[in-house]
C-alpha cells in the first residue's frame, strides 16, 4: 500500500479502469484533482462548457463502447452536467461523472458554489455517491464503473468534497466488486428461450424490432444470423440504426413517426414481433392500442423494468440480448429440421415486405434549391460507409436516419430519448477522440448548432478533424414543421432568418475551414473540399426553407396511417 491523496487515488483508479481520456472543465472545488491530472498520463480534453464535456464523453462512449468520463467543479459546473446526464440516462450510455463539492464541513450551509448535485441527479443516474471518507474512494470508483458498464448501461456520478480530495489514504484498488443489491440477469430463463424458439418456428409473419440494446450488447451478428436463417424482415429504432446493415435485403429501415412505410406496414401486419433491446418508445409505437395489433410480442431486454412497461409482452425474456440470442440460435440449430417447413409460408411475407419497400421508397422532389436529403445522400456517396455520423436534433437528425445507409454498429451518434439540441458537435468531438482514424461528421441544423458552437474551439485546440455540415433553412425546422401541420402555419418564434451568425466567419474565427453553398451545382465540390480537409471544417448549406420530414405519423396516431405529403395521407 502507498499513502496518497484522494485526488491521486482518483487518477490511479481511472488508470486501473483502463481510462485513457477524460473530458472536463476545472474550477475551485476540483483544483486538487486537476493538479494531479497535470502530470498524469491521462489525456484531458478541455471543453468550453461543462455540457460540452459531458456530451463529448457521451459521444466517446457511443463510438467506442467504453465508459466515458467527465469532470466538473461544484455548483454551476455540476448543474451544467444535468442535461448531458439525463441524455445519457435516456439512451443507456455508460458514463462516470466526477463533480467537485465544497468541503464536508461546509455542506448544507449554502456555501459558495454549493449545490446538492447527488440530490439533483438522483432521477437521471443509475446511482450516485457523495464521498465523505477518503478511505471509501477506491471502492466507490470501482463500484461506479461496474454499475455504469454492466446490466443496462447508464451514467453514474461521484461527488468529491474538496477536503476529501486533499485527505490521505493507504491506497489499494479493489480487484473485484460485489454489490448485493445490484445483480443484473444475463442469461435468459431456459423455459422462455424454448418458448421463443418454438414461436419463431411457427410464426408466418414475423418482424425483428431492434433497439439500441442490440448495439450496447454487441449482438448484431446474432440478429443477422437468426434473420437470415429464418428469413425475418428487420426494422430498427433510431438508436438501433447500424445494428443490422441497411443494404441487407431483409432490412426495412427505421420504424415509427418518421420511419419507412415498409417498416410501419410490416409491423402493423405482423403476427410476431421479436423486440430486442428496445422499449416501445412513443415515437416508435404511435397509438399503443393499434401498434402491432395482431402480433404476439417477444420482448428481450436486460432491464426487467422495461418488460411490459408500455406494451404487454406474451414472451418476456430478461437477459443480455447477445447471450439470449446465442441460446436462441442453439435452440434453432437443435430444431433445424423444422425450419424448411415454415420457409414456404414465410416466402409470401418476405415478398410482401419487398413490395412495400419498392412501392414506398424514401424520396423527395428535386428543386432549384438544395434539398437536405440530397446533402445526406451526397455525404454517403463521397465517404462510402466509412463515416461516423453525429447529429444535432430536429429535422437534420431525421433526414440522417432516413437517408444515410448505416451498415455498422456505433456509426450513428445521436440523442434519442431526450432529443437534446446542441448534442451533435461535442458528441462528434468525443467520437473523433475515440476513433481518430475515421471521418466524423456532425450533421447539424442552424438552430441546434448554436447551442454548443463554442466547442469548435475544443476541436481546434485538440487538432481534431471534425466536420460539420449545417442544413441551414433559417428555421427551427422541426418545430416549424409541427406548426405547419398542426397549428395552421402559425410560425411562432421559429424564424431565424437574419438572426443567426455568419457560420463561415464563425468557423474561421475558431480557426476552422469554413465554406457556404446555396446552389445544387456547387454542392458536390464544396462538400468534397470540406470532407477532405485535414483539420476541422464546416460547410453551411443553404437548403429549401420549408422542406418537411416525410413520411410522418401524427403524434398519437396509428402507425400505418402516415402523412406522405401535406395535402394527403398515405394508405395501403
Amino acid at each position: 500500500m502507498r499513502t496518497i491523496t484522494g485526488a491521486q487515488a482518483v487518477v490511479e483508479s481511472l488508470i486501473a479502469e483502463g481510462v485513457e481520456v477524460v473530458f472536463g472543465y476545472p474550477g475551485g472545488a476540483v483544483l486538487p484533482l486537476y493538479d494531479v491530472l497535470y502530470s498524469s498520463p491521462l489525456r484531458h480534453i478541455l471543453a468550453r462548457h461543462e455540457q460540452g464535456a459531458v456530451h463529448a464523453a457521451d459521444g466517446y462512449a457511443r463510438a467506442t463502447g467504453k465508459v466515458g468520463v467527465c469532470i466538473a467543479t461544484s455548483g454551476p459546473g455540476a448543474t451544467n452536467l444535468v442535461t448531458g446526464l439525463a441524455n445519457a440516462y435516456m439512451d443507456s450510455i455508460p458514463l462516470v461523472a466526477f463533480t467537485g463539492q465544497v468541503a464536508t464541513a461546509a455542506i448544507g450551509r449554502d456555501s459558495f458554489q454549493e449545490a446538492d448535485i447527488t440530490g439533483i441527479t438522483l432521477p437521471i443516474t443509475k446511482h450516485n455517491w457523495l464521498v465523505k471518507d477518503v478511505r471509501e474512494l477506491p471502492l466507490v470508483i470501482k463500484q461506479a464503473f461496474h454499475v455504469a458498464r454492466t446490466g443496462r448501461p447508464g451514467p453514474v456520478l461521484i461527488d468529491l468534497p474538496k477536503d476529501v480530495q486533499l485527505a490521505r489514504l493507504n491506497y489499494s484498488y479493489p480487484e473485484e466488486v460485489d454489490i448485493p443489491s445490484y445483480k443484473p440477469t444475463y442469461r435468459g430463463h431456459p423455459r422462455q428461450i424454448t418458448q421463443v424458439v418454438r414461436t419463431l418456428l411457427t410464426a408466418e409473419r414475423p418482424v425483428f424490432y431492434l433497439g439500441g440494446g442490440v448495439i450496447s450488447s454487441g449482438a448484431s451478428e446474432e440478429v443477422k444470423q437468426i434473420a437470415e436463417l429464418l428469413g425475418i424482415p428487420v426494422t430498427m429504432t433510431m438508436m438501433g440504426l447500424g445494428a443490422f446493415p441497411s443494404s441487407h435485403e431483409l432490412s426495412l429501415g427505421m420504424l415509427g413517426m418518421h420511419g419507412t412505410a415498409a417498416a410501419n406496414y410490416a409491423v402493423t401486419g405482423s403476427d410476431l414481433l421479436i423486440t430486442v433491446g428496445a422499449r416501445f418508445d412513443d415515437r416508435v409505437t404511435g397509438k399503443l392500442s393499434t401498434f402491432a395489433p395482431n402480433s404476439r410480442i417477444i420482448h428481450i431486454d436486460i432491464d426487467p423494468a422495461e418488460i411490459s412497461k408500455n406494451l404487454p409482452s406474451q414472451i418476456p425474456v430478461v437477459g443480455d440480448v447477445k447471450l439470449v440470442l446465442k441460446d436462441v440460435i442453439a435452440g434453432l440449430e437443435a430444431n433445424k429440421e423444422k425450419i424448411p417447413k415454415q420457409a414456404a409460408k414465410r416466402k409470401a411475407w418476405q415478398e410482401q415486405a419487398s413490395r412495400w419497400r419498392q412501392q414506398y421508397p424514401l424520396t423527395y422532389e428535386p428543386a432549384e434549391a438544395i434539398k437536405p436529403q440530397q446533402v445526406i445522400q451526397l455525404i454517403d456517396e463521397l465517404v462510402g460507409k466509412r463515416a461516423v455520423i453525429a447529429t444535432e436534433v430536429g429535422q437534420n437528425q431525421m433526414w440522417v436516419a432516413q437517408f444515410y445507409p448505416f451498415e455498422r454498429p456505433r456509426t450513428l451518434i445521436s440523442s434519442g430519448g431526450l432529443g437534446t439540441m446542441g448534442f451533435g458537435l461535442p458528441a462528434a468531438i468525443g467520437a473523433q477522440v475515440g476513433r481518430p482514424e475515421e471521418i466524423v461528421i456532425d450533421v447539424a441544423g442552424d438552430g441546434s448548432i448554436q447551442m454548443n458552437s463554442q466547442e469548435m474551439a475544443t476541436a481546434k485546440c485538440e487538432n481534431l478533424p471534425v466536420k460539420v455540415v449545417i442544413l441551414n433553412n433559417s428555421y427551427l425546422g422541426m418545430v416549424r414543421q409541427w406548426q405547419e401541420f398542426f397549428h395552421g402555419k402559425r410560425y411562432s418564434s421559429v424564424d431565424l432568418k437574419g438572426a443567426s451568425p455568419d457560420f463561415v466567419k464563425l468557423a474561421e474565427a475558431y480557426g476552422w475551414l469554413g465554406r457556404r453553398v446555396s446552389k445544387p451545382a456547387q454542392l458536390k465540390d464544396a462538400l468534397a473540399e470540406v470532407l477532405s480537409c485535414s483539420g476541422p471544417a464546416l460547410l453551411d448549406v443553404v437548403v429549401e426553407r420549408e422542406e418537411n420530414v416525410l413520411p410522418m405519423v401524427p403524434p398519437g396516431g396509428q402507425l400505418d396511417q402516415m402523412i406522405f405529403a401535406m395535402e394527403e395521407e398515405g394508405d395501403k
